[in-house]
């Protein structure tokens, strides 16, 4: 059973970095063809997929927001990490973390068979 945390601050003041990290369990990150995401929900909106790294270290990220997005990994440690810099209070949002089959249409939600719990962050002075 492949499990996935999210961990990170909760409140981030406006015009610096989100960063969050996400460790898996279960399972390695580096598993042939799975890639993993980030998707945040900000509230009162839908799911907004931000960019995912592949089990071969290839990231893609979100046209939106790649000028402010960074994905990386820690294969030793089985984590994948995210950071948004320049964050505004429409960065209010929880944070997910999830496991996708790599290509295809990384927006279509019902594609992805694990999920972490979702942390919540606040972007407010």
């Amino acid at each position: 059973q492949v499990q996935l945390q999210e961990s990170g601050p909760g409140l981030v003041k406006p015009s610096q970095t989100l960063s969050l990290t996400c460790t898996v369990s279960g399972g390695s990150i580096t598993t042939t063809y799975y890639a993993w995401s980030w998707i945040r929900r900000p509230p009162g909106k839908g799911l907004e997929w931000m960019g995912a790294i592949a089990y071969d270290g290839s990231i893609h990220y979100s046209p939106s927001l790649k000028s402010r997005t960074s994905i990386s990994r820690d294969t030793s440690k089985s984590q994948f990490s995210l950071q948004l810099s320049s964050v505004t209070p429409e960065d209010t949002a929880v944070y997910y973390c999830a496991r996708i089959l790599e290509g295809g249409d990384y927006s279509d939600y019902g594609r992805y068979d694990y999920w972490g719990q979702g942390t919540q962050v606040t972007v407010s002075s």
